[in-house]
């Protein structure tokens, strides 16, 4: 397999897990998120990301998560589901059963706290890659991880080379290290990286990328009319809606991906609950949004977020 056997491109969200306040998994929530997405028009979906809170998650839990969410989508936009574990029997075994439920891919990053060698992650990559037919994305998410697969010469090719990879997710927070990704991989594979800014523009029409896969969702009436109008020529219109997004993004999120009044997943849950969306509560280890409610408020505010989303729902 290759970038070919898959049309996966454009915006998509991380999806978070919706829990309610005892903690419980709020399965009419998410389900209703998977709603939203699909009138926000989005091009793809993560389930149990990072921003997916999958660490908090038992693997009943995900599997049960992973299950609602294809169910509720029913085949209006590909479901990608997160199946990062310490082991790859534990990933395989998630892998195996997003391919029963009618998943359209599985991701996974290398295995967090293990700190693993190149041999290591091939070895894991290779392992968990084939024990299904679904297409792969490898996940490069050294922030979550401690390991940076784009550091280390030749590592991310020999992961593009395996069989059902088809995709690679950059999230390294290091913008010229993608740049390196997509100019040696995107005709290859598919590239997930930063690319809602107008340098981001420049990269797609002129080197390669394919698009983003960001953590909520809440930029999505912004970004979906960007990558509509990126992919298809129109570098003026592109040019605002990345303006616009920034106008939101840029002032929550910061370059190496934490979040500027909280961590990223409370201060995801609490602009959502702004907007009203269902993003739910978060589990321990996080602790809910304990930063500054009224800046925050400021941001979304003065962003237009808000009225751009309840056009998109009108």
């Amino acid at each position: 397999m290759n970038r070919h056997d898959v049309e996966w491109s454009g915006y998509w969200p991380a999806a978070p897990t919706p829990f309610a306040p005892d903690g419980a998994l709020d399965e009419s929530a998410l389900a209703a998120l998977m709603e939203l997405y699909a009138r926000h028009r989005v091009n793809g979906v993560l389930i149990n990301g990072s921003t997916g809170e999958w660490f908090s998650q038992s693997p009943e839990e995900r599997r049960e998560v992973a299950r609602i969410a294809v169910e509720a989508v029913a085949g209006r936009f590909p479901v990608v589901v997160g199946v990062t574990a310490y082991t790859p029997d534990e990933a395989v075994a998630l892998a195996r059963h997003a391919e029963r439920i009618g998943a359209d891919g599985v991701l996974a990053t290398p295995p967090p706290y293990v700190h693993p060698s190149p041999d290591e992650i091939v070895a894991y990559y290779r392992d968990v890659s084939s024990a299904t037919s679904l297409p792969f994305m490898v996940y490069n998410w050294p922030r979550g991880v401690a390991v940076d697969m784009g550091a280390t010469p030749g590592l991310l090719r020999r992961l593009a080379e395996l069989d059902r990879v088809v995709a690679i997710k950059d999230s390294t927070g290091n913008w010229l290290g993608m740049l390196d990704t997509v100019e040696q991989l995107s005709s290859e594979v598919r590239v997930f990286g930063s690319f809602l800014h107008r340098r981001g523009l420049a990269v797609l029409r002129n080197l390669g990328g394919d698009g983003n896969i960001d953590g909520g969702g809440v930029g999505a009436p912004f970004a979906v009319p960007y990558y509509r109008a990126a992919l298809g020529g129109d570098r003026d219109a592109a040019a605002m809606w990345a303006d616009r997004y920034q106008s939101l993004s840029g002032k929550l999120i910061r370059p190496d991906y934490s979040g500027v009044f909280a961590s990223p997943i409370p201060q995801l849950k609490a602009v959502m609950s702004i907007l009203g969306q269902p993003g739910g509560h978060v589990r321990p280890p996080l602790l809910p949004f304990g930063g500054d409610g009224a800046a925050l408020e400021r941001v979304v505010a003065e962003s237009g977020i808000a009225e751009a989303a309840g056009a998109v729902d009108a």
